[in-house]
């Protein structure tokens, strides 16, 4: 048995062939993956029913696991509040990597950057909060 935060086969195998650089889509239970992901990019579901797994839950096993140097959020509309989701975003990765600053992307600059040849993993939640999609790059350990 893994001694780890995270044991989900795909999920370690795609992380494993990702490297420096590679991108990781957390993506909320509306978001398109089937349309949106990138010609390189892993599927895989976790959506078992809504509200299950939670892209929060996704992103702390996540980060038990892997670096990242970068993360972005897709922006909501001029006018709109920003979803409090993000906050929880926020705090979870300061956890992991305090000097990370979570970054928004315009919604079709997003929809964009998950279709690019770079994006190796797309996790579909079961979240329902809106706007939980979240792009992750791998960091180095050196």
């Amino acid at each position: 048995m893994l001694k780890t935060g995270l044991v989900h086969p795909e999920i370690l195998n795609a992380l494993a062939g990702a490297g420096h650089t590679g991108k990781v889509v957390i993506a909320d239970g509306d978001y398109p993956v089937a349309t949106t992901a990138g010609v390189n990019a892993e599927i895989v579901h976790l959506n078992l029913m809504p509200g299950s797994v939670t892209a929060t839950d996704t992103l702390k096993a996540l980060l038990s696991v892997m670096v990242i140097e970068d993360a972005e959020v897709m922006d909501v509309p001029e006018g709109r509040d920003e979803p409090e989701i993000w906050n929880e975003f926020r705090s979870i990765i300061k956890e992991y990597h305090p000097e990370v600053e979570m970054k928004k992307l315009e919604r079709f600059a997003f929809y964009d950057k998950v279709k690019q040849d770079d994006v190796a993993l797309v996790i579909q939640t079961g979240e329902t909060r809106d706007y939980a999609c979240l792009i992750l790059t791998i960091g180095s350990l050196w």
